[in-house]
């Protein structure tokens, strides 16, 4: 840990907790909202607000891969103050707007916020910040995103049943606009050294200049490289990137429709199908716990991880689709969440720069790109769907391709552990070797 950046660090995880409760901020007041934006038809209700997560996709979409690019160029406290600003005024469009399409825009404004600029520019802030522990700094996002998705259903339901549905919208409001002070004040690793690297070219120095963050970053890079027995074929680099998709689109479902399948599919009550997204999380958190554990002091490979992520995931799924008991989804969500949601992302994250060693901010450009692709389809589908067959058929569906992709990330993560083997010399099943 560089303690001199340790409020930077700070700052990252409150941000991904206010992220955390702005993702479920539409599908938990579904209800309220799409009363809010005038529609009376509960149908035609549910498919406005799966096209207002749509457009959020959208926003992650064209904005990922360039805000990689820009965070790497211009330093990661520009975007962190961006997207704070962004988030801040997405809240208060919310609050304040009656008009569907006005809520269209904000979702794809904040969509931007948060992978063109707050993914481009914390994720790798989180890793310079505490370069030796970067996987488990990474898993940290994961934890506070996790804590938010835990509390803010409940708060949702209970502040409905008080009548105070604007609450769940004003406090992570109030938590972007801590985040905008938080950012201007804090210092970024990256910035700094890059600022250094001026100076010290500025200096004419040659022994100053070969320790600049662009030699820094470059010398790392070729490091990565010269653990390589044989350079990664094209499939591999495929298969690291295109994993983006298949995890955000089993998480995401998981994530946003959990409640919506309790309610029209397994008959549970308000509070109850609202408790399946807290259960989700909650198991999320305690993977987020224990994979940190396993991957930062027992050194385990974030491909092994992967791999049992990818085969607890999909049991999970074929209970739930099979078995409409209470008890049996309650357990089965768990462990959904356990196993796709409990840093999966972050840890497919760390075997993209594991096999395609490159620059930070362009890798997680280049994988959340193709998790943008899925916050886009799914939600996409989902109204689609809704309005062709009607929301209970259509969240059934949805479980189904979830099940489809928990099968094919099986096949994609055996893929890679073979991999490792070739490329690096060792076993994805022995400890990490530094």
């Amino acid at each position: 840990m560089r303690k001199k950046y340790l409020p930077s660090l700070i700052f990252v995880y409150l941000a991904y907790f206010t992220h955390g409760m702005q993702t479920l901020s539409l599908s938990q007041n579904a209800t309220y909202f799409f009363d809010k934006w005038g529609f009376t038809d509960a149908t035609a209700g549910a498919a406005a607000v799966s096209m207002a997560i749509t457009f959020t996709g959208f926003g992650k979409l064209i904005s990922v891969w360039i805000g990689g690019e820009i965070s790497d160029k211009v330093g990661r406290k520009v975007l962190a103050v961006g997207g704070s600003i962004i988030y801040f005024i997405f809240f208060v469009v919310l609050l304040l707007s009656t008009n569907v399409y006005v809520a269209y825009v904000a979702a794809f404004v904040v969509g931007i916020a948060n992978s063109g600029m707050w993914d481009a520019a914390l994720y790798p802030a989180a890793q310079e910040a505490a370069p030796k522990y970067a996987a488990s700094a990474l898993l940290g996002i994961k934890l506070f995103v996790s804590i938010a998705g835990v509390i803010f259903p409940l708060m949702v339901v209970r502040f409905a049943d008080a009548g105070q549905n604007s609450l769940s919208i004003i406090l992570p409001g109030v938590l972007a606009l801590i985040c905008v002070i938080m950012s201007l004040l804090c210092p970024f690793a990256y910035d700094d050294d890059m600022k250094a690297s001026k100076k010290a070219k500025g200096d004419s120095s040659v022994e100053a200049a070969l320790e600049s963050s662009e030699d820094l970053v470059q010398k790392e890079i070729d490091d990565a490289k010269a653990k390589m027995l044989v350079q990664p074929n094209k499939l591999v680099n495929f298969t690291t990137m295109f994993y983006g998709f298949v995890c955000m689109f089993i998480m995401y479902g998981g994530q946003q429709y959990t409640k919506a399948y309790g309610l029209s599919n397994v008959g549970m009550t308000e509070m109850q199908a609202a408790s399946l997204t807290s259960v989700y999380t909650i198991g999320s958190i305690l993977a987020v716990l224990f994979w940190a554990f396993m991957m930062g002091k027992l050194r385990w490979n974030p491909v092994k991880v992967l791999f049992i992520d990818a085969i607890f995931t999909t049991i999970p799924l074929v209970a739930v689709l099979l078995i409409h008991d209470v008890t049996v989804i309650y357990i089965s969500i768990a462990c959904l969440g356990f196993f796709a949601a409990g840093g999966a992302l972050q840890a497919g994250l760390s075997v993209r720069q594991m096999f395609s060693p490159g620059r930070k901010g362009r890798n997680t450009g280049i994988y959340y790109t193709w998790m943008s692709i899925a916050s886009v389809a799914l939600p996409y589908f989902v109204a689609y769907m809704t309005k062709s067959v009607g929301e209970g058929q259509a969240v059934y569906i949805m479980m189904g391709l979830l099940l489809m992709f928990g099968v094919i990330s099986i096949v994609m993560m055996t893929y890679l552990v073979l991999q490792h083997k070739k490329i690096f010399g060792y076993s994805a099943f022995n400890k990490l070797q530094d």
